[in-house]
């Protein structure tokens, strides 16, 4: 049996090879129905806001926990954890670097059922404040943190 599914294993990943060679298949045309230009080019927090969530309103929240270091070293490469777990029906998180040029970093969305946590990097240019915006239940909420940044990360 492990012969077989290795035959098969090694069959299927040179078939794909010569797919992506040959050009057939091609991931950036499947991926780009699904970005949102606008959001990623906004230049504020509320233009971005609004174009993710269809609202700049949000309300602070207690039960976001926003994880960030208070001084970042490197600003290219800055931890930020938003653990939304206590929070029922999370729809979607969003994290945002204020004083970048262009302030929405990231944005999950998630199925029904899931788990609201993301652990992720972003790039800081300067010290700022980050911020999560999580959608629940048709609201958004939200949790904000300085971080210092000693080495600047886009550019500075």
């Amino acid at each position: 049996m492990k012969r077989r599914s290795f035959l098969k294993g090694t069959l299927a990943t040179g078939a794909a090879a010569v797919a992506v060679n040959a050009g057939l298949l091609t991931p950036s045309t499947v991926l780009a129905a699904d970005w949102n230009s606008k959001a990623f080019s906004a230049k504020t927090t509320d233009d971005a806001l609004n174009s993710v969530f269809g609202s700049a309103s949000t309300a602070a929240s207690g039960d976001i926990k926003l994880k960030a270091p208070a001084i970042a070293e490197n600003g290219a490469v800055t931890p930020v954890t938003v653990d939304a777990s206590g929070i029922d029906g999370v729809e979607s998180i969003a994290i945002m670097a204020s004083k970048n040029p262009m302030p929405l970093a990231c944005e999950y969305t998630f199925g029904a059922g899931a788990v609201g946590y993301v652990s992720t990097r972003i790039k800081m240019g300067q010290t700022m404040n980050v911020i999560a915006v999580v959608k629940a239940g048709g609201k958004l909420l939200k949790a904000e943190q300085e971080v210092k940044v000693t080495i600047g990360g886009c550019g500075g």
